[in-house]
């Protein structure tokens, strides 16, 4: 069994050197970095961002990556996902997005658009089958405007749910970040048709003030 990194406890708030440097935004966000303890464990274990503890709370939990497993990630960049389905055994990993991705080793990436024409065959012959496991962490550049966020993110997971029933196998299983809003009862009232259990979670990394949580999707059930 895969040992889950230790993430330290809060420690004594650290104050921000040279603030008046920095504009009033730049300084909240500095501050939070600093004082965040999933920014200072994913340093001290080598992951791109404290997100890939997001995809090891949720693993944790619902045991979504298993041995051998062939998995998608979209909207992959900085790349700690695909980081972290290489640590719990996963057999291939192939990861898309519309930025650029520094190299992981043991992970194939494509700077594209997941939804362009071809890419499911492309992926699906990367792969050598079909995916054991889709993953979307994507997000819009968001506006501040509440409900155009939550419109514009269903918009992505929606996609992201049509492309994994076109590429998963049978029993897979999809994860996909949403915003709460009230539309994400339409999609989960979706994928209960496809999938044998649908649940919703905010794992501990999700940042406490964020509207952010995850549709976790097991047990695919192709039409």
């Amino acid at each position: 069994m895969t040992q889950s990194p230790v993430v330290p406890p809060r420690r004594e708030a650290v104050r921000l050197k040279n603030a008046r440097k920095h504009s009033t935004s730049s300084q909240a966000w500095l501050a939070r970095q600093l004082n965040d303890p999933y920014v200072q464990a994913a340093k001290t274990h080598g992951f791109r961002s404290r997100a890939a503890f997001k995809l090891i709370e949720l693993d944790d939990k619902y045991k979504l990556i298993s041995k051998g497993a062939r998995v998608v990630d979209l909207g992959a960049a900085p790349g700690g996902w695909a980081q972290v389905a290489l640590q719990r055994q996963a057999a291939t990993v192939v990861g898309i997005d519309l930025l650029p991705i520094i190299p992981v080793a043991g992970a194939s990436f494509i700077e594209g658009d997941f939804m362009a024409d071809g890419m499911e065959t492309r992926l699906t012959a990367m792969l050598g089958a079909k995916a054991d496991l889709v993953l979307s962490d994507m997000a819009p550049n968001t506006t501040g405007h509440v409900a155009t966020d939550h419109i514009r993110i269903m918009a992505l997971a929606d996609t992201a749910l049509h492309f994994a029933c076109q590429i998963l196998e049978p029993g897979g299983a999809f994860v996909a970040k949403l915003f709460q809003g009230g539309a994400e009862r339409d999609m989960l009232n979706t994928l209960k048709l496809r999938f044998r259990t649908v649940r919703h979670a905010k794992p501990p990394a999700s940042r406490k003030d964020s509207k952010e949580m995850y549709v976790v999707a097991i047990g695919f059930r192709p039409e």
